[in-house]
């Protein structure tokens, strides 16, 4: 077995000056000024810039609130669906999830060629604005649902929301993507969201528990509003006004051209 003694003040990378592991005599000083050098050899400076250009700034935010939103409903879902909804079993639940997936499957590939045939980003911030108001709406009025087939119609409008949603924000996103920095800016939009979902998933299963279905599914359609709104507060940036056109010569007097 070998024993290695250090003193307290060689942790905090304070060694003895007059120990030093190559000619000391005191094996205890030699091992401590040895494994100090180790430490400051290990030692390891992280710097992450992250500094990101504006646009993607708020399309991140905007994604974390939609998504963490998601992260309330979808863990509860089938639970929801199996308790709550009259008749509704494992069926049902598989149903709902087909109609979602299918449809919104089906519905991005039209719009998708609609928003590339447009010239300009104004149908694809439209499209974007009018998915996320939809994904608020969807969750609330779960709240309402008392029967099957009317869990099937709210499965239809939130494969419309997402269906606009994924056609259009990954398509203005990657436009305004940071030079040189594309990498790092899909993966803080992919941390962001990934981390906001994993808390709101946890943080969803125990509001239901504690306050019921409607608090969590409520919590789900504000933060989805929110991220419509942080993108509505940018129109300017995302859409420029034109600029005006200089007034013809003739239309200038003589006096404001110099002459």
């Amino acid at each position: 077995m070998l024993g290695v003694g250090l003193e307290p003040t060689t942790l905090a990378g304070h060694a003895p000056k007059a120990c030093a592991y190559a000619n000391s005599a005191t094996p205890a000083c030699g091992n401590a000024a040895f494994f100090n050098d180790i430490l400051n050899v290990m030692k390891i400076r992280v710097n992450i810039d992250i500094k990101v250009g504006r646009i993607v700034k708020y399309f991140v935010l905007s994604d974390l609130f939609l998504l963490a939103g998601r992260g309330f409903v979808d863990p509860i879902f089938s639970v929801f669906i199996i308790q709550k909804i009259p008749g509704a079993n494992l069926d049902t639940v598989g149903i709902a999830t087909a109609i979602y997936l299918l449809l919104r499957s089906l519905l991005q590939i039209p719009i998708s060629n609609y928003l590339d045939r447009t010239p300009g980003e104004k149908d694809d911030f439209i499209a974007l604005i009018g998915g996320l108001l939809l994904a608020g709406l969807a969750p609330i009025v779960l709240i309402l649902v008392n029967q099957i087939w009317e869990l099937y119609a709210v499965q239809v409008l939130l494969a419309l929301a997402f269906a606009l949603y994924f056609a259009s924000w990954p398509t203005i996103f990657s436009r305004h993507l940071d030079k040189d920095r594309v990498s790092f800016d899909w993966a803080l939009d992919i941390t962001t969201t990934s981390v906001a979902a994993g808390i709101t998933g946890l943080g969803g299963a125990i509001a239901a528990q504690v306050w019921g279905y409607p608090v969590v599914f409520i919590a789900a359609g504000v933060l989805a509003f929110a991220a419509a709104f942080v993108l509505i507060a940018i129109p300017d940036l995302m859409l420029p006004k034109p600029r005006q056109a200089e007034p013809a010569l003739r239309e200038r007097p003589p006096t404001e051209l110099g002459l």
